[in-house]
């Protein structure tokens, strides 16, 4: 398995399911560590919007007259080129009111700095910036001492931390981090199943981490707490949850794997409850209803999810997701980000546009007046609220 993690066991389906994520993310999460030139870009035009797919019925509470739902994407070639953001804009008819990328705290010889030219970028297009940022080099698989929890609450790298704290506070705009997301796998160096880690560890590594940020005074930052879609070898949610006062935002990440890996599973089956990922009297595969009963005050947000065309309908399974089960099966879900890259481990493209029935699909349902277009040049709200305002659990 191109990118997978070094030793690890024979896998079942469910678990197998998982082992692209190391490419697919190294890729995204590594790509970005050295700083370029760019020049800045306007938000793209919105386009007219299309009808609506044939024969797709629109849940009533998806259309909303005031936005509740920021959406945006991963987005191919992003960064560092930003007219892909604008040709990703044209695709969907709208622009996103968030604009994701990664980025490792080392690679190479040396740390990689607050990437502030990127983020003013996506800023000037009017969405809101967010970093997938992990504590370890892409270089390599999830064994990695230099970037144990250990290491992390010890302060090792607390110089490093003060210096990226500083640079985003001097940059002063709100942007959401996804910090160590789908720390309750095994295959990153920050699990509590990998690198020599040990349970209890990666809470503590958190708080580290945020207590530093707010004593120098970063407080544009948006924390989000990002698990991966439960599993039956998973490490439970409620054991790596830092605590509401350390997380702005819960999320999860879940993709339909399709027929690239394992079977075809309805947006209701990846981020709720599904026998094929061990649903039993023994086990809750509801993540989604996990989130809620760990931190029910707290947003939502889905900080990764695509389908491929193999398996089943791309397009039904998009306009099923954002037009019907966001609105009534996922409610508290306040902010969705496509991952539109395509994972050369795999082979897959999972961006929005394999398709003109794909891409008609996204870009209908993003249509709906509850998915906020990009409108947050002059946000300083911080921690970011939904677009409709506070959240009151509901």
């Amino acid at each position: 398995m191109c990118g997978g993690v070094g030793g690890i066991r024979q896998l079942a389906p469910s678990e197998a399911t998982r082992l692209g994520m190391t490419y697919r993310k190294r890729v995204f999460l590594g790509l970005f560590s050295i700083g370029m030139c760019l020049h800045l870009g306007l938000p793209a035009r919105v386009l007219a919007q299309g009808d609506s797919q044939a024969g797709a019925a629109v849940d009533p509470s998806a259309v909303a007259v005031v936005p509740s739902v920021y959406w945006g994407a991963y987005i191919q070639h992003w960064p560092p080129d930003p007219t892909a953001i604008e040709r990703f804009s044209q695709i969907a008819g709208k622009s996103p009111s968030i604009v994701a990328w990664g980025a490792p705290w080392w690679h190479g010889t040396q740390y990689v700095d607050f990437q502030r030219q990127f983020f003013e970028t996506v800023r000037m297009h009017g969405a809101i910036p967010m970093l997938s940022w992990g504590s370890w080099d892409y270089c390599c698989d999830a064994n990695q001492p230099s970037f144990q929890l250990d290491a992390i609450i010890r302060g090792d790298h607390d110089l490093f931390l003060t210096n990226w704290a500083h640079a985003a506070r001097a940059w002063g705009h709100p942007f959401f981090l996804d910090f160590d997301s789908e720390m309750n796998g095994w295959w990153w160096p920050w699990s509590e199943q990998a690198n020599g880690n040990t349970a209890g560890k990666f809470v503590a590594a958190w708080r580290h981490v945020v207590d530093l940020f707010r004593r120098e005074g970063a407080n544009n930052v948006t924390w989000v707490w990002c698990p991966n879609i439960v599993e039956p070898l998973a490490t439970p949610l409620d054991e790596v949850y830092p605590g509401d006062d350390y997380v702005d935002w819960t999320c999860m990440n879940g993709y339909n794997w399709g027929d690239v890996r394992g079977k075809w599973q309805d947006p209701e089956q990846v981020f709720g409850a599904s026998a094929y990922r061990g649903e039993s009297a023994n086990f809750n595969s509801d993540t989604y209803a996990l989130l809620r009963q760990i931190a029910p005050s707290k947003p939502i947000m889905i900080g990764e999810t695509a389908a491929p065309e193999v398996g089943g309908s791309k397009a039904e399974w998009i306009t099923d997701f954002y037009t019907q089960a966001l609105p009534s099966t996922f409610p508290a879900v306040r902010a969705i980000v496509w991952f539109g890259w395509f994972d050369k481990g795999l082979g897959v493209d999972w961006s929005v546009a394999t398709s003109d029935d794909a891409a008609a699909a996204f870009a209908n349902a993003i249509s709906l007046p509850r998915y906020a277009s990009n409108d947050y040049t002059l946000m300083t709200a911080a921690p970011i609220p939904p677009p409709d305002g506070s959240f009151s659990g509901n």
